[in-house]
């Protein structure tokens, strides 16, 4: 038994019996079973991809560690919102973007055995607006042994936000020495180099940023954008006409008219899209949403809005926008992500709030920190209830320490 095992031992269980089908539903989980309890919706239940919606990015960063150990990591993605403020002048970071991009071409473009089982959005990532160009994200494929031209691939990685630099050293470069082309893509933990015998890849290698020399042979590259907003024809478009309708952003528009990539270009998406889509509007059919804790989920969702609302004024002022203009929002309003989407949507609590809410019985750890007579007790004790017992270890030695103290 492996721990992707674990949650088909819910398979039969009374409150997943309830709900399994439904369009609408709710159910209470206590927070310690909310990972495996969702684990089971996604192998057991018959919708896929699940988007779960958390209030924070701590908890969602928590959350998909624990599902990548549950339903493995390929099958879970973060869906992580932006770090900067809304009309900052700071791009988010190359990650971010990356991680983002990466999301919605699995889920709009990705073969079905890649369409992830679970994504997980902090709800501030739920209610934000996608870019103008979602539609054509797709990454840069290179294989060993495949035909690329040398010219092509640094025209694409330029197009796509990569900055050529003398020596890759973090995410979203690039160098090119002879027919070798390094790149670092925003999801990867390492960089790659692509070495080129004429237009054939004759050998594809990842490498070390400290010493530069490559430590393993790899069979194919996958590397995502490096910029959420791209200066497509369209956004040039809008940014030309955006220099006479709104004339206190010129230096901006001008910029972005021209094709310009720069830092903080992101910042001004709002003014570059009258596309109100967010991620709700790109699952595809057959998904279904989990909103845990809901009345977090609306309080943090407003909270938000309020922010972005104080800073718009602020900024009007400051920016000399003109007397009652208003800024187009980042975000939309939670209440309005699932008027146009025929989803199902189920909400998961704490605790129940009824009688007749479906109620997966479940309880907390309590802790052994040091403590393993405290910790062999506890075991003993459920066994002895004749519970079926699944211990996971952090090593294969510390598992075999534990299973020589219950004997």
């Amino acid at each position: 038994m492996t721990l992707h095992d674990l949650p088909l031992a819910l398979r039969d269980d009374p409150a997943m019996l309830e709900v399994l089908g439904r369009r609408t539903a709710v159910v209470a989980v206590p927070e310690a079973a909310r990972p495996v309890t969702l684990a089971a919706i996604a192998r057991i239940g018959s919708r896929r991809p699940l988007l779960v919606a958390v209030p924070t990015t701590a908890e969602a960063e928590r959350l998909t560690s624990d599902l990548g150990t549950l339903l493995g990591e390929e099958a879970v993605e973060l869906f992580p919102a932006w770090e900067t403020l809304p009309f900052e002048r700071v791009s988010p970071g190359i990650e971010t973007m990356g991680r983002r991009l990466r999301t919605i071409w699995r889920l709009l473009h990705a073969p079905t055995e890649r369409v992830p089982l679970v994504v997980v959005a902090p709800v501030r990532a739920l209610i934000q607006r996608l870019g103008p160009h979602v539609e054509d994200v797709a990454p840069l494929v290179v294989r060993r042994g495949e035909v690329h031209d040398q010219v092509a691939l640094v025209e694409w990685l330029g197009h796509n936000g990569y900055r050529r630099e003398p020596q890759v050293e973090h995410r979203g470069e690039f160098a090119v020495r002879g027919s070798i082309v390094d790149l670092f893509p925003p999801t990867a933990d390492a960089p790659v180099r692509i070495d080129l015998w004429g237009d054939e890849v004759d050998r594809l290698t990842r490498f070390s940023v400290s010493d530069q020399r490559s430590v393993a042979d790899l069979d194919e590259v996958e590397a995502f954008a490096c910029r959420e907003l791209l200066p497509t024809d369209e956004v040039r478009d809008r940014a030309a006409q955006l220099v006479g309708s709104e004339p206190w952003g010129r230096e901006q528009w001008e910029r972005l008219a021209d094709g310009a990539i720069f830092d903080g270009m992101e910042s001004w998406l709002p003014w570059l899209t009258t596309d109100q889509r967010t991620v709700v509007d790109i699952l595809p059919d057959g998904a279904q949403v989990i909103l845990l804790e809901p009345g977090r989920l609306r309080d943090r969702a407003g909270d938000l809005l309020a922010e972005e609302a104080d800073l718009a004024s602020t900024l009007a002022r400051t920016w000399e926008v003109g007397e009652g203009r208003s800024f187009p929002a980042l975000h939309v309003a939670f209440t309005d992500l699932f008027g146009e989407a025929e989803l199902p949507v189920w909400t998961m609590t704490t605790v129940p709030d009824g009688p007749d809410v479906a109620t997966v019985a479940a309880m907390g750890w309590n802790p052994v920190v040091g403590d393993g007579e405290g910790l062999t007790r506890q075991l003993r004790q459920l066994i002895d209830d004749d519970y079926r017992i699944v211990v996971a270890a952090d090593s294969e030695a510390s598992a075999v320490r534990l299973a020589a103290l219950l004997r």
